[in-house]
């Protein structure tokens, strides 16, 4: 097997042995700048030979229709380190081989160990949270040379990027999270009737709540062109034969064909043709399909970005359909989406409450 198939526990334990400055203190500010940029530190030749690859690992492009790229690659030299250090996400990017001032200062913050590490291509990414600003994430990639480099970045392409999507998508709901407007007698309704709760934001409306079809429909902005929608679905007395892109995506469309229709009933919402992708992923603990995709309306009049979890609970037997999409023909739509995504995420099931939260709750209601 693969040195890399450790990576992640190994990564966790030598953390501390890559020290760029004097520790982060919970006096910290927060990072600053767009959750979509990454500021990387390289010299000239090492960046520009290792661009496409960068782009293509960091820069991937999503559609929502319009084709819009999940980071923007901002690069800097070694000398403007100083004036980025309180930016949200950076990469510092060197070889073992390089004896630029980048290279140097690389190589003194490896101890022995970890540098011994590297130039057997046991590691090559060291992760470091709240450096020098609070929710920052610096990622420090390094290999005995730049085209051992660019293999192991193109080979943990998923790794690399989901550390910076988590990160972002960390922060993005502690901006969206307030205590003092969240409807929370809509999330106890949810958690005492079905089992489930999820957080609902101040301007969502519980637009369609229909126990017999094990459907529940929240949606924001009503008759705007920034609308949320989200819908949860689930199946009783299931089997995890539904998880496969196939059945989710028929599931998905027999939904929103009878409960995501225009106003005049004349159209409904379905999945398009031209983009869909499904992918394994974690989701709260459990094994779970992420599905990204557009959907329309059947007559072509609009359309715009879904994404969705589908996982089986094996306490309840159920499987669960979590469905976040949005309509925004005026906006670009990649800020948006991920906005929803975070909310979906805040899903659980009755077990995974916290008790003291699901008591708060049952009492507003009781």
């Amino acid at each position: 097997m693969k040195k890399f198939a450790y990576n992640r526990v190994l990564n966790s334990a030598v953390l501390f042995l890559l020290i760029l400055s004097a520790s982060a203190c919970n006096t910290q500010k927060p990072a600053t700048g767009n959750e979509d940029e990454i500021f990387v530190i390289a010299d000239t030749a090492d960046y520009y030979e290792m661009e496409g690859t960068l782009l293509q690992v960091f820069g991937k492009v999503i559609y929502t229709p319009q084709p819009e790229n999940l980071f923007e690659l901002k690069r800097k030299r070694f000398d403007d380190l100083e004036s980025i250090k309180k930016r949200k996400n950076i990469i510092i990017l060197s070889t073992l081989e390089s004896n630029s001032e980048l290279g140097e200062y690389v190589k003194n913050r490896l101890d022995s160990t970890v540098n011994s590490m590297v130039e057997k291509n046991e590691e090559f990414v060291f992760n470091k949270y709240d450096l020098w600003a609070r929710n920052q994430l610096v990622m420090t990639l390094v290999s005995p040379d730049l085209k051992q480099l660019n293999m192991n970045i193109l080979r943990e392409h998923d790794r690399l990027l989901g550390y910076f999507q988590k990160i972002s998508n960390k922060r993005l709901f502690k901006s969206l999270y307030n205590d003092k407007y969240e409807k929370k007698e809509i999330e106890a309704k949810l958690l005492k009737n079905y089992g489930w709760m999820i957080y609902v934001q101040a301007d969502f409306q519980l637009a369609k709540d229909v126990p017999e079809d094990n459907f529940v429909w929240l949606r924001r902005a009503i008759n705007t062109d920034m609308e949320r929608w989200i819908f949860i679905h689930w199946i009783d007395n299931a089997t995890p034969v539904y998880l496969n892109s196939d059945s989710i995506a028929s599931v998905r469309n027999r939904q929103t064909e009878k409960f995501y229709r225009t106003s005049d009933e004349k159209a409904y919402v379905e999945i398009a043709d031209s983009y869909r992708s499904t992918t394994e992923v974690n989701f709260n603990g459990k094994y779970a399909l992420m599905t990204q995709g557009l959907w329309r309306f059947n007559d072509k009049s609009g359309g715009g970005p879904f994404v969705s979890y589908t996982f089986y609970d094996e306490a309840t037997k159920r499987i669960y359909f979590i469905d976040g999409s949005i309509y925004a023909p005026k906006y670009y739509k990649k800020k948006i989406i991920q906005q929803v995504d975070v909310i979906l995420q805040s899903f659980m099931t009755e077990a995974q409450v916290n008790p003291e939260k699901r008591e708060d709750l049952l009492d507003l209601i009781d």
